[in-house]
């Protein structure tokens, strides 16, 4: 049995586009000999899914193209195509729709599998347009009989995880007491940090345990907020990858199931587990190496595919192809910068310097150094007169009074005003530099340097900012961020000698702070028992409830974490606790 893997970038809504995708993927398996096609989760509209669920006419146009679909495969002697499709409820109760997998074969279209266990996490909220199915799907076709299972609904095995499971139930372990020749996944795992390595032990522990191959597809491409690493696996019944596609970009791969279980294929762990005949939890631990979550050794490799991916998809799917930024000097934006000339090519990118005179005179250099390394183009627009106007338009209200923060943040949403006019002149996307150390403690002006139209890195903490830029350097063999912008004492400059440790404590102390509390769920107490000093560790959790206001105005962010700003759950903002 030759399975084809369609690991297509789709776009959420664009019904059809992704038809066409799906079609011309299709194609490319039959060349290769594919008898079976398997399609991602929802590849149909695409993830993730989106309020226009809730409208009838679009289901219908869903249900519409799908069949045109199911005609043409038919039609064109192609491989009948399993794939994830929204599919109206036949029960008058519940919510209208299933998250379903398809069979499109003999020009029909026949309902395989329901998903069972619906995720809200605010990439996905499935939860809110999907009625639950009960029970993984059985697809029979030239003597094979697959599991069927969607997306989430192989993530939940008792014997995997080691605490509380999300869900109660497991559909694969119901489902798998009968027997099957291959365990078929249609998903959309959205990237982040560990989750590939994450991905791959769900899935080997499956295979292992019920000596069974699995197949997934994972969709690839961003798509707002989510980044789909693809990826695609099969795995041999011993757990172990026999087939990968490509990561964080579109392949077709066919494989042949028949052949998977080659003794060479197979590693010496892999034969003691298969020695006896009910196999403990404890001897798929040791072949498929159990939960865990640490960062993969190459996570900065996948982290950079993963932004750049997610920076290209954003703008072309937003109808972009050129990007501009504000350049200040610093890490942040030379980061954003390394990112948008690998993501839409060098000649595509423009960075404008906005100086002050405020500004080093390094920061101007640097920037211009960073720019020719990048190959970007360049522009500099001085904001002292626009400084001297405002000041001057000011300066009846508020005369007698001090200067302070107010007149800082001038400067900042003067910048903001200015990038904005090169966005709007010249048909570009800005390309926000914000990173989520400052956004957790609203660390920004509003109105100023959190304005965009795609935030880059805000959800990468400062220290991850920094380690990312040193890997390009190792990367590439050379400073194409240069030292000088990665070794300057991080600073705002809005104020003569101004550096950002004035108004927060070092960066180091600052992420751990607050990866303990936000990655870990450690409060207060929590913090002083690991050794944080309470006095700060109170200070910061204040700042990070109060900056709450500022996060919601953010533009939308390329999410890497599981917290992520907007993905985790929201802080009130009308609130006197502190």
């Amino acid at each position: 049995m030759k399975i084809g893997l369609l690991q297509c970038n789709l776009t959420s809504n664009d019904i059809e586009r992704n038809v066409h995708t799906l079609y011309q993927a299709v194609c490319k398996a039959a060349e290769q000999g594919a008898e079976l096609c398997l399609g991602s989760e929802l590849a149909l509209c695409g993830c993730p899914a989106t309020e226009q669920l809730a409208r009838s006419a679009f289901v219908t146009f869903c249900r519409d193209n799908l069949q045109a679909l199911a005609t043409r495969l038919n039609e064109e002697n192609l491989p009948p195509l399993l794939v994830g499709a929204p599919i109206a409820n036949p029960v008058p109760q519940g919510k209208p729709l299933h998250n379903c997998a398809v069979f499109l074969r003999g020009g029909k279209v026949m309902v395989i599998a329901r998903k069972v266990l619906l995720v809200a996490d605010g990439t996905h909220d499935d939860y809110f347009y999907f009625e639950p199915g009960v029970a993984c799907g059985v697809l029979q076709h030239n003597g094979w009989r697959f599991a069927v299972a969607i997306g989430e609904d192989v993530w939940n095995d008792r014997g995997f995880w080691h605490g509380r499971r999300q869900f109660d139930t497991d559909p694969v372990e119901e489902f798998m007491t009968g027997g099957a020749d291959a365990l078929l996944n249609p998903s959309a795992i959205p990237f982040i940090i560990g989750g590939i390595e994450q991905h791959k032990k769900v899935l080997s522990w499956t295979a292992a345990k019920y000596r069974t191959p699995v197949v997934t597809v994972n969709q690839i491409g961003g798509m707002d907020s989510a980044i789909y690493p693809g990826g695609s696996m099969v795995f041999n019944s011993y757990g172990n990858i026999c087939h990968q596609a490509a990561k964080f970009a579109e392949d077709v791969l066919v494989v042949d199931l028949s052949r998977l279980e080659d003794p060479s294929e197979k590693d010496a762990s892999s034969k003691e587990a298969s020695a006896a005949d009910n196999t403990t939890d404890n001897e798929i631990k040791a072949v498929t190496g159990g939960a865990g979550s640490a960062k993969p050794a190459d996570y900065e490799e996948e982290l950079w595919q993963a932004l750049v991916l997610g920076v290209r998809d954003f703008s072309f799917k937003c109808g972009f192809s050129k990007a501009v930024l504000g350049l200040s000097g610093g890490i942040d934006s030379a980061l954003v910068a390394a990112i948008a000339a690998e993501a839409l090519g060098g000649q595509n990118v423009l960075g404008v310097l906005m100086p002050s005179p405020y500004s080093s005179r390094g920061s101007v250099e640097d920037s211009l150094l960073l720019a020719a390394n990048l190959g970007i183009e360049t522009v500099t627009i001085p904001i002292e007169p626009a400084m001297q106007a405002m000041n001057g338009m000011l300066q009846p209200a508020f005369a007698g009074l001090a200067s302070d923060t107010t007149e800082e943040n001038i400067q900042s949403r003067l910048r903001c005003v200015t990038v904005m006019a090169f966005s709007n002149k010249f048909g570009r996307i800005w390309l926000n530099t914000s990173n989520k150390s400052e956004a957790a403690v609203g660390y920004g002006t509003l109105y100023g340097d959190s304005g965009g139209a795609l935030g880059v890195i805000v959800d990468l903490y400062k220290d991850q900012v920094y380690a990312l830029s040193n890997w390009i350097n190792k990367r590439h063999g050379r400073d194409l961020i240069p030292q000088a912008i990665i070794d300057k004492v991080p600073s705002a400059e809005l104020r003569p000698d101004q550096k950002d440790s004035d108004s927060l404590p070092d960066y180091p102390v600052l992420d751990a702070i607050l990866r303990a509390h936000l990655d870990e769920r450690n409060d207060l107490d929590e913090l002083v028992k690991r050794g944080f000093d309470e006095a700060l560790s109170k200070r910061i959790l204040s700042m990070l409830r109060r900056a709450e206001f500022k996060r919601r105005q953010l533009p939308p962010g390329l999410h890497v974490s599981r917290s992520a700003f907007g993905q985790s759950g929201r802080l009130p903002i009308a609130t006197t606790f502190k």
